[in-house]
């Protein structure tokens, strides 16, 4: 029987404390995929000085883990990771810290320390805005009404085992369309239920041309500006870093 490797030197630091990082993606960092934002991320944390906890073995790996991360060419002010460290830290002076070492358009804008359980079960549902232009209000809202009368609108999509079809409809918790300032455009604000697979805006998208035929002149710009646990009631979506009685209002 073969002898099993064992990695030589100490074992790694054990990891003291946990830490939850919400940032934004803007601007042309929209353009930037999920492992863009790992690499840079990584380099951040050794410029920063912070004391990251590794994982074992002959290939350790700083102790970050991301969840729900947007679609590449969407911007979003609710993106979300976390990061295990060896020594204790302010969460300020490493929001500070981290701000300043990540490219411009990578915004880090709130760290708290990880309460019990896991982040990825309290993102339930995104808010997103998707900024329509050349479609007046009038034409969106009957889009959306047109869509919302529908109990099931189905898109395929494809993914890496291969083309899949599934429901739409069932995941939108509401769709509204707000003011624009200007009369040639048009904002659809939608909550979305995170669901397996994920409805992303792009099917939302797909889903209004398959019942209404909405074709805008030029591809809407879409942004993420919540993601978090569901308000059923208010179908809003609650910060996931709060306490937990501040942020329960299912």
């Amino acid at each position: 029987m073969a002898r099993q490797r064992v990695p030589e030197g100490p074992a790694p630091a054990p990891a003291v404390q946990k830490l939850r990082v919400r940032y934004a993606k803007r601007g042309r960092l929209r353009f930037s995929s999920t492992r863009d934002f790992q690499r840079a991320l990584e380099r951040a944390l050794r410029r920063a000085g912070v004391p990251m906890a590794f994982s074992a073995g002959f290939h350790p790996h700083p102790k970050v883990s991301y969840a729900n991360a947007a679609p590449t060419g969407t911007a979003s002010e609710a993106e979300y990771f976390e990061v295990s460290v060896t020594e204790r830290v302010d969460p300020e002076s490493l929001r500070v810290a981290l701000d300043e070492a990540l490219p411009e358009g990578l915004d880090v804008l709130e760290v708290v320390e990880a309460a019990p359980g896991s982040l990825a079960d309290r993102l339930q549902a995104s808010d997103w805005v998707i900024d329509f232009q050349g479609v007046t209000a009038e034409e969106l809202r009957r889009a959306a009404d047109t869509l919302l009368a529908h109990e099931r609108v189905e898109v395929t999509r494809t993914f890496k085992t291969g083309p899949r079809t599934f429901d739409v409809r069932s995941a939108l918790v509401s769709v509204d369309v707000e003011p624009s300032k200007r009369a040639d455009c048009a904002i659809l604000r939608v909550v979305v239920r995170h669901t397996t697979p994920a409805v992303r805006p792009d099917d939302v998208l797909t889903a209004l041309r398959a019942v209404t035929e909405l074709a805008p002149p030029t591809p809407p710009l879409v942004t993420r500006l919540a993601q978090g646990p569901l308000h059923t009631a208010t179908a809003g979506v609650a910060d996931p870093l709060a306490a937990d009685e501040d942020a329960d209002g299912a």
